[in-house]
């Protein structure tokens, strides 16, 4: 049944995907009221979805790379509908919507065969570890998304060209650019901590000559660095722009880095 309701929860990923299209490039309220209940719907699915998944599976966190898929997903949705709640906007879910709709894609209709080689996959401390660095992940992306659009509409003001109706005031996107870096930075300390609490306990210190994890702490820093200079200096537009994509680079890089990893490597049964 897990499939079933993901697969629901996809179609309305897509309905919504598309309703918002309107919703916010004509600011069409009806559109709206089809996109938001729609993601809504779209993400209890989901959920249930996940649940039933790993429930079947017999472990509490997502284990084989379609299920981070899936549960990144639905992280990305609540986020999209945190920011819609908060701002009443829906611009940002032309971007949101499809990649949710694509990161649920392939597990609903090839779902993976993966196992890893953690060897304590059902304690609860592994699934606050994998959920917390998921959040950061999907904050981190929600805010190089704002900055993107921040640098887009403060272009077209300097240059005096009419700017994009549909796209939320200067200060609504800066906002939501800093405070998803401000969700994410503790949910990525705390994410590291727990994980390396249990490391040292389970696997003990070769586990910090693991790439990922040397590539992990390296995000961290440049992150912290990254909230650090925002606050102090203030800094938008384009050089928070590269700021936020060289993270994201090296979030990219440390998912990479399952391949090479000794603990996090997703193999086949």
């Amino acid at each position: 049944m897990s499939l079933l309701w993901l697969r629901v929860a996809v179609l309305l990923y897509g309905i919504a995907a598309l309703a918002v299209l309107p919703a916010a490039l004509y600011d069409r309220p009806r559109w709206r009221h089809i996109a938001i209940p729609a993601t809504v719907a779209a993400v209890f699915f989901h959920f249930v979805s996940l649940a039933e998944m790993l429930n079947a599976a017999h472990h509490r966190l997502p284990v084989d790379t379609h299920e981070t898929q899936s549960f990144l997903g639905l992280l990305l949705a609540l986020a999209f509908l945190l920011v819609y709640a908060r701002y009443r906007t829906v611009s940002l879910g032309i971007f949101l919507l499809p990649i949710c709709f694509l990161l649920g894609l392939v597990p609903a209709f090839h779902p993976g065969q993966e196992s890893t080689a953690f060897p304590i996959l059902h304690t609860g401390w592994i699934f606050l570890h994998v959920a917390l660095l998921l959040a950061a992940y999907a904050a981190l992306l929600l805010s190089l998304l704002a900055s993107l659009l921040y640098l887009v509409q403060e272009r077209l003001l300097k240059q005096k060209s009419p700017t994009i109706s549909w796209l939320p005031p200067l200060e609504t996107t800066d906002q939501i650019a800093l405070k998803a870096l401000l969700f994410g930075l503790p949910c990525m300390t705390a994410g590291l901590l727990i994980g390396s609490l249990i490391a040292q306990a389970t696997v003990g210190a070769t586990y910090f000559r693991d790439p990922k994890i040397l590539l992990a702490f390296a995000m961290w820093l440049v992150y912290v660095a990254m909230i650090h200079i925002r606050r102090i200096s203030g800094l938008r537009g384009r050089r928070a722009v590269y700021l936020s994509s060289f993270v994201f680079l090296i979030v990219l890089a440390v998912w990479a880095a399952n391949q090479f990893s000794a603990v996090h490597r997703f193999t086949a049964p």
